[in-house]
This record gives C-alpha cells, structure tokens and sequence, in this order.
C-alpha cells in the first residue's frame, strides 16, 4: 500500500539501501518500499539479504538484493556496473551500513579505528560516488545518510563512530555543494538511541538504560520503524529543495542539556 500524498509516493523509483539485511537498514527498507519503491538491499551476508529479501517480498514489496562489501572500493564499483549493465538506476540511495566498537581512546588499535572509520564513512564515500556519477546524467537523485547523535556530541569509548558520524554530516554538506546543481539532494538522518541489536548491550545495562530514558524528554528508546517518515521525507519529492541537512530523530534529546 502506498501513501495518498503524491508528494511522498516513491512510485517508480528504484532505492539502494546499505546495511539493510536486519536493523535500523531493514526498517528503512521495508518503509521505502512500502511508499512504493523498489528496494535493493545489500550487506556481505547473502543467506541473510535473502532472507530479509523474502520477509518483504511476503508483503508485497518489490525487493532484489546485492551483496558486495561497502569498504571495498573495487566491489562498489563492480556492484554499480552490474545495476548498469541490468538497467537498473538507482534513485534513491539510503548509506546506512554501520558499526560500533566501543573502547577507550587510549587503548583504541589503529586497525580498530580505520575499521569504524571505513564501515561508517568511507564507504558512504564510495557508495555515494557511485551512485552520484550516474544520477547527474540523469538530473535527478535523492541521498539519505544516516548519521546520529554523535554526528554533533561526544560520549566516552566511542570515538571512532562519533568521529564517523561527525564526518557524515560533514560529508553531507559536501554532497549538496557540489551536486545540488544536478538536481541531487543530499540530506541526513541522526538517529537518537534505537532498539537494535547494536544497541544491545546498551539495552540491557540497566544503570545506561535509565540514563538514556531520564535523557531523552520522550523517556523511552527510539524504535527502528520511527526512522521511515524522516526517511521517506528525504527520499521523496516532498524534500525536494532540502539540501544537506541533518535531521535528528531522536526523541528530543539533542534539544535540551
């Protein structure tokens, strides 16, 4: 079922959505398709993407999968030249594949650093290179980023990711500078804290759970599907002269001391 408003309608529309075998990229996905998109998940874990591919396709959703590893250059650029060679020009690109590792500074590998650095930013590089290089011809793409709280605060043992997330908005911003004019648009979204299996750990600390929810003015996690009206938002004609911002869903927590 589509949404009535034409300006949010994602009819016709092809959207890549990285990272999207299960959590916060799975909810994205399955919201896009569900606004009538349809959706290309990708992660490096095949029995998986089929798997999330088949619960959607239950639903009625047009869904294929491609599975290549955002971190490697020359697999982003294969994986691009097979939806060419397919006819399939993504429209909508939603960089989401993430994650965490936390450890204080100090003690932080430099081969830890790059591996957070490279799954968090430097794929959302070489995805949205990609994906840009055949959108501009066309005069018409939408990216979505997703960013988080960390793309603007700091919390101890996670550094790696908030310098990611920071660069993410960053990079955001240099996205829409340069190819606003094309007809892109290129936006962010800065999740608060979600109910995901990243966040597990988390969840399951009490002593951080209270903290979280007493932080948050909404008192409670964010749910992964309360990503999908930001994300359809972005993707849609509905953001059209939206350009390089970051949108923060975050239950409030970004907007008090």
């Amino acid at each position: 079922m589509t949404l009535n408003n034409p300006l949010f309608s994602l009819e016709g529309k092809t959207a890549l959505v990285t990272g999207s075998s299960r959590g916060l990229g799975q909810a994205i996905a399955v919201g896009l398709a569900g606004a009538g998109a349809r959706v290309v998940l990708n992660g490096v874990n095949a029995d998986r993407l089929e798997e999330a591919a088949g619960a959607m396709r239950a639903l009625g959703h047009a869904v294929e999968v491609e599975a290549f590893d955002v971190t490697d250059e020359a697999a982003v650029v294969a994986a691009f030249e097979r939806l060419d060679d397919a006819d399939r020009p993504i429209d909508i690109l939603v960089n989401n594949a993430g994650i965490q590792l936390r450890k204080p500074l100090i003690e932080l590998k430099a081969e830890e650093w790059r591996r957070v650095i490279d799954t968090n930013l430097t794929s959302a590089f070489f995805v949205g290179r990609e994906a840009a290089k055949r959108m501009i011809p066309r005069g018409y793409g939408k990216i979505v980023n997703i960013g988080s709280l960390m793309s603007a605060f700091a919390r101890p043992t996670v550094a790696p990711y908030t310098a990611a997330k920071g660069g993410i908005k960053l990079l955001t911003q240099s996205m829409a500078a340069e190819w606003a004019e094309y007809g892109i648009q290129a936006n962010a979204i800065g999740p608060g804290y979600m109910l995901t299996d990243m966040n597990e750990a988390l969840t399951s600390n009490p002593q951080f759970d209270s903290w979280v929810k007493g932080r948050t003015p909404s008192r409670r996690w964010g749910k992964p599907e309360e990503l999908v009206g930001a994300a359809v938002f972005l993707a849609s004609a509905a953001s059209d002269y939206v350009n390089g911002q970051i949108l923060y869903v975050d239950g409030g927590m970004s907007a008090v001391l």
